[in-house]
């Protein structure tokens, strides 16, 4: 007889699918929310420095207890994942922009899942990527592409402009697999406050360096201060701290794919805040995106039951 899927553990990791779309959706405004600061003077390294530092507070003070963690090992982890999920990804990728096309940027850093599911694939032998994943990514990865080209077909080569961009990709996909391993013995909490204490101190040299003429009192436009405190308490620190949680539950590869769902809340953001129309290529590509996901997921549990049948017999 066929064992059936457990209701409650099946319900119970319906909720940790949700808080990944939650991730995910905040990333995806928090490029508009970014843009806004931009338009007013901000400078992109200033942005992150403020964003995770106001985000590091708060988490201090819901949990100031256990600042050290286990051993210099795996402090040095912490401090990789901080740089890799904080200074070095948000650096390269908005660094990125002033050299390439920001479809350029977008579509490279949208290779995240990807490089992550090889990766892990290449350290793990049990965790390689599936027919699934595979057949699903390449749905999803075509129907970002269409959702970046929404407006223009544009497509150039800026070799130092795109490396970072790759840079940037790869850099998440390394924060994806540190997360995988330090959440066996720390807490999502404790992982994120360290992520942000860590990306703030790597970002320091270039918030100094990064020449900057706007005045201080620029941050209290009403438009300025809202979509900063959005940056920092949902996209950065509600948003990080989900994502610990989800990975540990669901696993990198998984968690990953929903990555693809972010340029889908940033088209329909920039329609509804900035005004940029959805075109037929926008369209289309969401389809893609929500069908890849679909499918791939389909994929896996058809092969996941003809597995379990043929043991059977």
């Amino acid at each position: 007889m066929a064992q059936n899927v457990e209701p409650g553990r099946k319900s119970g990791l319906l909720w940790f699918h949700l808080a990944a779309l939650f991730a995910v959706t905040a990333w995806g405004q928090s490029f508009i929310s970014t843009r806004v600061l931009l338009d007013n003077g901000l400078g992109p390294v200033q942005i992150y420095v403020l964003r995770s530092t106001i985000a590091y507070i708060f988490l201090l003070l819901i949990s100031c207890r256990n600042l050290r963690s286990n051993s210099l090992r795996d402090e040095a982890l912490l401090m990789l994942c901080g740089m890799c999920a904080g200074s070095i990804y948000f650096i390269t990728e908005n660094t990125a922009m002033e050299y390439t096309l920001v479809s350029n940027v977008a579509l490279i850093t949208a290779l995240a899942p990807l490089l992550t599911a090889l990766l892990l694939g290449m350290l793990y032998r049990n965790e390689r990527p599936s027919r699934g994943t595979w057949i699903g990514s390449a749905v999803a990865f075509v129907g970002v592409a269409c959702v970046i080209f929404n407006s223009s077909v544009s497509l150039e080569v800026n070799p130092l402009g795109d490396l970072l961009a790759f840079l940037a990709a790869v850099s998440w996909a390394i924060y994806s697999i540190l997360l995988r391993s330090l959440n066996v013995n720390y807490s999502g909490i404790f992982i994120t406050r360290k992520i942000f204490f860590y990306g703030v101190i790597t970002a320091l040299p270039f918030f100094f360096l990064e020449p900057n003429d706007a005045p201080v009192s620029v941050l209290g436009r009403p438009a300025v201060f809202g979509n900063l405190l959005f940056l920092s308490l949902v996209a950065s620190l509600a948003a990080f701290l989900i994502w610990a949680i989800v990975v540990k539950r669901l696993g990198a590869v998984i968690a990953s794919n929903y990555l693809y769902v972010s340029p889908i809340v940033t088209l329909v953001a920039a329609w509804l805040v900035l005004g940029e129309k959805i075109s037929f290529m926008g369209y289309l590509g969401c389809a893609l995106i929500i069908g890849g996901l679909w499918v791939g997921e389909r994929i896996n549990r058809a092969d996941d039951l003809a597995h379990r049948t043929s043991r059977r017999h």
